[in-house]
């Protein structure tokens, strides 16, 4: 065979026979059409993992009242922060270690232990008989739930590189809408024994733990994801005994040496040195930038929550749990449909940096009109909260999913999983900021409802504009910048 027959053979992708990875790769090129049934397990799987993130935001008003922990009612927004971000801190502490273990030995256990895991600890917080319970509950149901940073490197990895960016957004839908659905199922079914007497009475499991029937619903649901995830097909590389190709590569080398054949030595040397992930700036500058957007989405989920029940009296809108759930109901569905019909098209169009700094440019007058919302009551008000509501969490989505891309493209997949480890860590550390200060802002600013300056609520979306405004200004460049190969 001569050099330039060699050359040709080694360009060809070599693929191993007992390589989960490879298996994939060879699907992907004899498959065409849009890949449905990768993209309904990616979705359904990171449901599961972001239903409970937020499902007790709803309740979490009335769950630290009925531990009678607060000694005033301005006092229960601080002791709901420290439950809210127990969850975030504990993710916060082991997401790169979730994030290596899937780069050593897959994404597929990884994300079945997540989902089981799910299973346990939410209904153990459901359960919840004091305010440490309950703190510890969510910290194990974070620290132990390494799901969400594999699963964003293996949406990257299932798909043809022409339905990447449609991969990564079926993530980012997924994670938008448990956000929504969860504190929607949160609002309709806590307290059940009050709202559907007829059904669970008082001395029933359902009566003495009135938040444990949300909880249960989305472990249930997450006990059958769990068995349908072992059928997920692995997609990381692991090549074993790959000494036949090493020996034609070496024949090749010499032949070219002999020839003076001068070809890419990054196309046939062995496996180069890992790059270091701190050094890439285009990862490091979307994780920063992911981040703050993280730390603002974070803290306006769960003010949002506690500004809808708290009375009016305080500047809220002294709504039920029920009223919560339908709200953030009709907000889920136009997420599911923009990010499915319409933000694909906008990524091809403008690029995902410009779409995440519009998104977040957005977002600012829209956060602005939420205190005089308060002011509005009957079908007026539930029309208008819907629209903003709706409007709000696309924009945000949008925003992640735009992230997303930037960071799985800003590395090879062997550092992947390490790569959305370091993300989730950060991110989380900022979320797990978002529900104690937003707690803590929420109970201080009722407690200022005369000030001249920013009164009451304005006060809290004033500093949630603050955050959004400083995530747009880090869209721009020198300091975001996009991998170039």
């Amino acid at each position: 065979m001569g050099v330039e027959e060699q050359k040709e053979a080694l360009l060809q992708k070599h693929y191993y026979e007992n390589c989960p990875g490879c298996k994939v790769e060879k699907l992907k090129e004899s498959r065409r059409g849009l890949p449905i049934r990768e993209l309904v397990s990616i979705w359904i799987v990171v449901l599961c993992s972001a239903l409970p993130i937020s499902s007790l935001y709803p309740f979490l008003y009335f769950m630290i009242r009925d531990f009678h922990i607060a000694t005033r009612e301005e006092d229960i927004g601080y002791y709901a922060g420290c439950v809210g971000c127990s969850f975030l801190f504990g993710r916060a502490l082991t997401s790169i270690f979730w994030g290596v273990v899937a780069d050593h030995y897959g994404r597929k256990p990884v994300i079945i232990m997540g989902i089981i895991v799910v299973v346990i600890f939410n209904t153990l917080f459901g359960l919840s008989v004091n305010i440490w319970m309950a703190i510890t509950m969510r910290f194990l149901l974070g620290s132990l739930n390494g799901l969400l940073g594999p699963i964003k490197a293996y949406a990257n990895e299932i798909f043809r590189e022409e339905y990447q960016a449609l991969g990564v957004s079926a993530v980012s839908t997924a994670w938008g809408i448990g956000l929504i659905l969860g504190p929607a199922l949160g609002g309709y079914l806590a307290q059940p024994a009050e709202k559907f007497p007829s059904i669970f009475s008082q001395e029933s499991v359902f009566g003495k733990f009135p938040y444990f029937l949300p909880c249960l619903t989305i472990s249930v649901f997450a006990l059958v994801v769990s068995i349908a995830s072992c059928w997920l097909p692995e997609t990381l590389h692991m090549h074993h005994g790959s000494s036949e190709l090493d020996e034609s590569r070496k024949d090749m080398e010499t032949a070219s040496l002999k020839s003076g054949v001068k070809c890419k030595t990054q196309e046939f040397e062995g496996k180069a040195p890992k790059k270091s992930l701190i050094r890439n700036w285009p990862l490091m500058s979307a994780i920063m930038t992911y981040c703050v957007f993280s730390l603002h989405d974070m803290a306006y989920s769960e003010i949002f929550s506690l500004w809808a029940v708290s009375p009016r009296r305080l500047g809220g809108l002294s709504y039920t749990t029920e009223d919560v759930g339908t709200v953030l109901s009709i907000s889920g569905a136009g997420l599911l449909v923009f990010q499915t019909c319409l933000y694909p098209y906008l990524d091809r169009l403008l690029g995902p940096v410009l779409v995440a700094r519009i998104c977040g440019i957005l977002s600012i007058p829209l956060l602005s009109s939420y205190p005089f919302i308060a002011m509005l009551t009957g079908i007026s008000l539930s029309i208008v909260l819907n629209c903003a509501s709706v409007a709000k969490n696309v924009l945000s989505v949008s925003v992640f999913t735009s992230l997303f891309l930037l960071q799985n493209k800003a590395v090879d997949q062997d550092q992947r999983g390490a790569a959305n480890g370091i993300a989730m860590t950060a991110m989380s550390l900022f979320k797990a900021v978002g529900p104690a200060g937003g707690g803590a802002i929420f109970s201080w600013a009722q407690k200022r409802q005369d000030a001249a300056f920013l009164p009451g609520d304005q006060m809290v979306f004033f500093i949630l504009n603050v955050v959004e405004a400083i995530g747009v200004l880090m869209t721009f460049k020198p300091f975001l910048v996009e991998r170039r190969d």
